[in-house]
């Protein structure tokens, strides 16, 4: 795997249907139905329907597995597709990051919270894989109430030959068996079967331990909420948490079995020169990421990804803006609630470069060795095998070039929230809105 800046990156895959124009953004009929005719109550309860049927598409998280052969994606609509690397593309020269539909199951329906009176959506909001032990693969999916652990095979043999049942699954007549049969075993079409072997729910009961518990006794005292969590890579008994106020805070689970007392905080010193109001909110990290080798890690703030050394609270050792362009545009992205947005960031198999999303389909790529930056756009106009993407550059000025976007063109319904890096490729999965783009380097 090379540097960021020595590679050109290349359009591989689309994966969802580029005709329909989704967006994240609000949609409410409440007001409108009011005075209506029934005809044009029934057109827009159409509209209503068909709004609710794509947004169960959009995707709302995506991880690779540890080797890089299996891609998952997790939906609005509670689903999760698997994505399988294709065998060819893998093993040919030069290699190409190629994926084909693997598996899909319904992972979570909505629910219903009868003791807080509160509707759970069926929304994926994170997958995790385990790692391989057999030939099965090992998945955690959850919403925001329940946790399920996953159980994806294959199966291309099925056992024919019951002595008491007969091939199309009739119970046979005990008084009608006169010898006995060995089952033999025949081949058949390959078959992928996802199982869920373990479902944690019920959060409230007495048997679920909390790990860290920030909860006032008061929640009108409620100051402060976890925003991201993530165990040591490589060191179980170690986890980080960010928080709403921008801080990071470390445990070590060896000293207690509560870690409300953190072993190390990691929060950088507020400059008084750019408080604002909108301060506290965009300094809350929206995600934080150990790196690979577990020495370092990564979080996401509003407008900027940092990079902290595990050893050194006091600062991050690296901080790289991501659109510092959108300061001047907070009142206006308050108003219409995307500073509440909340990116994901991810690290390169070696820990050499940096990736996080943006607005108007931009994403960014930083490279750590050289500091160079790159602005990419996974835009329907370069769904086309080998592609070259263009960096774009947005203008905050009067004037602009040629190949430059003004910030007052852009469109904040069009953004970048999940994106993954695969372990030990340039090969980056980039989910936008519906579509799951892939991208490689050109070799």
């Amino acid at each position: 795997m090379c540097c960021n800046g020595d590679i050109q990156w290349c359009f591989s895959q689309v994966k969802g249907t580029l005709e329909d124009d989704v967006t994240e953004g609000k949609f409410d009929l409440i007001d409108v139905f009011i005075n209506l005719s029934c005809a044009v109550r029934t057109k827009i309860a159409y509209k209503c329907e068909y709004y609710v049927s794509i947004t169960a598409d959009i995707i709302s998280c995506v991880e690779f597995n540890h080797d890089g052969d299996l891609l998952a994606t997790g939906d609005k609509g509670g689903r999760v597709v698997i994505f399988q690397r294709d065998p060819v593309s893998k093993n040919s020269i030069p290699r190409r990051g190629e994926y084909n539909v693997y598996s899909t199951f319904q992972s979570h329906e909505p629910e219903f919270d009868y003791l807080k009176s509160l509707e759970i959506e069926e929304k994926i909001n994170k997958i995790r894989w385990l790692k391989r032990k057999n030939p099965a693969h090992f998945l955690l999916s959850t919403n925001d109430k329940t946790i399920k652990l996953w159980k994806v095979s294959e199966r291309d043999k099925r056992v024919e030959g019951y002595n008491t049942k007969e091939e199309n699954g009739a119970i046979r007549d005990p008084a009608c068996i006169t010898a006995l049969r060995v089952p033999t075993i025949k081949p058949m079409e390959l078959m992928v079967e996802a199982s869920p072997r373990r479902i944690f729910a019920n959060a409230h009961t007495y048997h679920i331990n909390n790990i860290v518990d920030i909860k006032p006794t008061n929640m009108e005292e409620l100051t402060e909420v976890i925003t991201a969590a993530e165990f040591h890579p490589a060191e179980c008994n170690v986890l980080v948490y960010s928080s709403s106020k921008g801080t990071i805070r470390l445990c070590d689970m060896r000293s207690a079995a509560l870690c409300d007392q953190h072993s190390k905080l990691f929060e950088e010193p507020e400059d008084p020169t750019n408080r604002s109001f909108f301060s506290e909110i965009i300094s809350s990290i929206s995600d934080v990421k150990l790196s690979n080798s577990g020495r370092y890690m990564i979080s996401r703030d509003y407008l900027s990804v940092k990079v902290w050394d595990l050893q050194m609270e006091t600062k991050p050792i690296e901080c790289y803006p991501v659109h510092e362009y959108l300061r001047s545009k907070l009142c206006s992205l308050y108003e219409n609630d995307c500073i509440f947005d909340k990116f994901e960031c991810c690290w390169s198999g070696n820990d050499s470069a940096i990736m996080t999303g943006s607005y108007n389909n931009f994403f960014r790529v930083f490279d750590r060795t050289t500091k160079r930056d790159l602005t990419l756009e996974a835009a329907r106009d370069i769904a086309k095998p080998k592609t070259l993407l263009k960096p774009r550059k947005v203008c905050t000025g009067g004037k602009r070039k040629k190949d430059e976007i003004s910030v007052d063109c852009l469109d904040f319904n069009k953004k970048i929230l999940h994106t993954a890096w695969h372990p030990s490729e340039n090969v980056v999965a980039v989910a936008a809105t519906n579509n799951l783009f892939l991208f490689q380097d050109k070799l």
